[in-house]
């Protein structure tokens, strides 16, 4: 089975808004939503399970009956961090009967304009090679500031990539890298990337992502969104 596993376990503290963002409706429907409606639309989806915030079950629930999101299958707890709502998310899927060859997508449900080709090359890579991240090379100068306020140290670009999601798995290898992680005494990687490389010893393969792809975080974001959505190719460009 190749399974989509949307984390939405936050509260959206930085959008500033009354309700999480997961929830917050673009085009009269919710970006969790939007979301899900790529991974349903994907032929080689198997099923959609989301990491939820405590409360907001229900809600989560209704929204997929009311979009027909046929695929939702499972609905797990969140954590208090990014990383325990993931760990809960995996383990949810090995306590529900899931095999440790499945594939595991794992997505920020706040990605609403994922596109199918990314969704195909994640599958493509993690069969091939067991470790598939969505990520795409850095274009801007980087420096590195101490204070937030000044610099005199810059980066080299050439070798940074920018990661995204989806991350994808075989359920059995990420449940190991979290159980090697406590081991290690790592609670709070930002991401399953990054967790992956602090607890070492297996390479990733980078999955290109898009410009499009990105993550609600900020109301600035939401307004990108909305332009992205209503927007179409020029006839005339390549």
């Amino acid at each position: 089975m190749n399974i989509a596993l949307l984390i939405a376990g936050g509260s959206g503290n930085r959008m500033g808004q009354d309700i999480p963002k997961q929830f917050m409706h673009v085009d009269n429907c919710p970006i969790i939503i939007h979301t899900m409606l790529a991974f349903q639309r994907h032929p080689d989806i198997s099923a959609i399970a989301v990491v939820c915030l405590k409360g907001w079950e229900t809600v989560l629930q209704s929204y997929a009956n009311q979009f027909n999101v046929t695929k939702l299958k499972w609905i797990f707890p969140g954590g208090d961090t990014g990383m325990e709502s993931i760990h809960n998310g995996i383990y949810g899927l090995k306590e529900a009967g899931c095999d440790d060859e499945d594939l595991v997508l794992i997505h920020d449900a706040v990605r609403p304009l994922l596109n199918q080709d990314i969704i195909s090359s994640n599958i493509a890579i993690c069969k091939a090679y067991g470790y598939a991240i969505t990520g795409i090379k850095c274009r801007e100068a980087i420096l590195e500031s101490e204070d937030g306020f000044t610099t005199n140290t810059s980066i080299p670009r050439d070798k940074l990539i920018r990661t995204q999601t989806p991350q994808t798995f075989r359920l059995g290898n990420i449940i190991q890298v979290h159980e090697e992680a406590k081991l290690k005494g790592i609670t709070n990687s930002v991401a399953s990337c990054t967790l992956i490389a602090e607890v070492g010893g297996r390479d990733m393969h980078i999955v290109p992502g898009s410009e499009k792809n990105i993550k609600i975080t900020t109301v600035e974001d939401l307004e990108i969104l909305k332009a992205l959505m209503h927007t179409n190719k020029e006839n005339w460009l390549k």
